[in-house]
């Protein structure tokens, strides 16, 4: 029997992760940060799969905190992004380093409110499931 809470940990997990896959393969090109969500989203999305089946129980009381981790480096990853940092590799902003660090709209250019709004989502969900008992049952069945 899958809890409503695995249902909803399972869905975050899922639209996140296919979030992140769909951001990495729009890149303009293969950057680091490109790299990070596209493995992180695959690792993601088996996680949302695995709350579903019985091979939930294996992760315990990791899932939470998996949750919570995945949601951080998410948010790391876009607020490097804002610098340029992750962006192009020369930590110059957007802009290939022509004007020593970019103009305030170029920095901001690498922030995806969509994988924002996701991460938090996804933090909020895992700091959920840590308050819970090591099944996820939330004791509202199916």
């Amino acid at each position: 029997m899958v809890s409503n809470t695995r249902r909803y940990g399972a869905a975050i997990a899922l639209a996140s992760g296919a979030y992140s896959l769909w951001s990495a393969s729009t890149a303009a090109e293969m950057t680091v940060s490109a790299w990070l969500m596209g493995l992180l989203g695959l690792v993601v999305i088996v996680h949302g799969s695995v709350l579903l089946t019985e091979y939930a129980a294996r992760l315990g009381t990791a899932s939470g905190p998996l949750m919570i981790g995945y949601s951080l480096v998410m948010l790391a990853n876009q607020a490097l992004l804002s610098t340029g940092i992750m962006g192009d590799g020369s930590g110059m902003g957007m802009d290939n380093g022509m004007n020593m660090g970019g103009s305030g709209m170029t920095a901001a250019m690498g922030w995806d409110a969509g994988m924002v709004a996701l991460a938090l989502l996804m933090l909020v969900s895992g700091i959920i499931m840590t308050q819970g008992n090591s099944t996820m049952d939330d004791g509202m069945g199916t």
